[in-house]
């Protein structure tokens, strides 16, 4: 009895926590209409990701008795649905809905998004230079297989700006509506056979792989093509009514995802920064040394470099650059004047909050 009663009042004093929650909801939704209607008037992007950056850190910070990521998944709906109540973003990504791009869209806008389903990664960075979206999700790296670099190229093509990262963990599944053994063609995105080419030579040595241009794109094939199966997420298996035979069926079992997020506006300092730049340069010895050089000097840490071919004459390349940092820094300031002063060409594509 005495436990009973325990419970009861252990209830009691939830409902109150609750009734109090609810009631700070409303006073910051109430606040959060006010600020949309000062951004309204004087032209400030409802998005702010280096704001936002801050709050889910501080909120990660100060999480005791409730886990650190689930205290930022509240949240990070919570900013989500109040920004909602300034204008509803739209964000496209690459679709069809289910695919691990989506995934990284939901993970970073939350609830209170629209979310629009394109088919190629140009389709996103069209979408968005047109203003017909003002924020894309695109694929640029795997931890397993290397860069995408389809979207690096539309990095030269478009005049668009990075302003925020995401960083998924990818958990390949064998979705199916029938068993293993009835799977005569497999769909998936090349990346995902790529990630998990080890376990499909074991498992199904004998499938035809057919290559599609998402995996949620294979999951949606898959539940209308007879003995078909797919590789794609848990997710896609919900959306589209197939059953997950395999879970967990890649390779290395820590892989990830990099994703970025690109607008029309840039970001500012969060405190916590990376700036990704396109540079392309002479043809003589020592050209690169010399770009690269002002970083080493200048005690700026280098986190990526890849270079694409410009399709302009043979032999003709540029040079994609991560460093740690914002573009607004001194020191970093300094040294894209020196790199300026040395390549043929410079671009700095964005500086955002770093998510790694």
């Amino acid at each position: 009895m005495e436990r009973k009663k325990k419970l009861v009042l252990l209830r009691e004093k939830i409902d109150k926590i609750d009734n109090e929650i609810i009631s700070l909801l409303n006073k910051r939704a109430k606040i959060c209409k006010e600020i949309g209607k000062l951004k309204q008037e004087f032209g400030i992007e409802e998005y702010v990701p280096e704001r936002e950056f801050k709050i889910l850190e501080k909120v990660e910070s100060k999480a005791k008795d409730m886990p650190p990521k689930y205290m930022r998944s509240i949240f990070n709906d919570i900013i989500s649905a109040c920004r909602s109540l300034e204008r509803k973003l739209k964000v496209c990504y690459l679709g069809p809905e289910g695919s691990f791009t989506h995934l990284a869209a939901r993970e970073k806008f939350g609830i209170g998004t629209n979310y629009i389903a394109l088919k190629t990664i140009e389709d996103i960075f069209e979408e968005v230079n047109e203003g017909k979206a003002d924020y894309g999700v695109v694929p640029i790296e795997s931890s397993t297989e290397g860069t995408v670099t389809t979207t690096l190229d539309m990095f030269i093509r478009y005049n668009i700006k990075i302003v925020g990262e995401i960083l998924l963990k990818i958990n390949h599944c064998l979705l199916s509506k029938y068993s293993k053994d009835d799977i005569k063609v497999l769909y998936s995105h090349p990346q995902a056979f790529a990630q998990c080419r080890k376990w499909l030579r074991e498992n199904l040595p004998n499938v035809e792989l057919r290559e599609c241009s998402s995996t949620s794109e294979a999951a949606r094939i898959a539940s209308k093509e007879k003995n078909s199966g797919a590789i794609a997420s848990k997710i896609a298996a919900e959306i589209y009514s197939l059953k997950v035979i395999e879970e967990g069926i890649q390779d290395y079992k820590e892989n990830y995802t990099r994703f970025l997020i690109i607008g029309n506006h840039e970001a500012r300092k969060s405190g916590n920064d990376k700036t990704s730049i396109v540079f392309s340069i002479k043809d003589k010895a020592g050209a690169l040394y010399e770009i690269l050089e002002p970083f080493a000097k200048l005690k700026i840490n280098l986190t990526k470099i890849e270079s694409r071919p410009s399709r302009q004459e043979p032999w003709d390349y540029y040079f994609f650059l991560d460093f740690q940092g914002h573009k607004d820094d001194a020191k970093v300031k300094k040294a894209l004047k020196e790199v300026e002063e040395k390549c043929v060409f410079l671009k700095v594509l964005g500086s955002y909050p770093s998510n790694l």
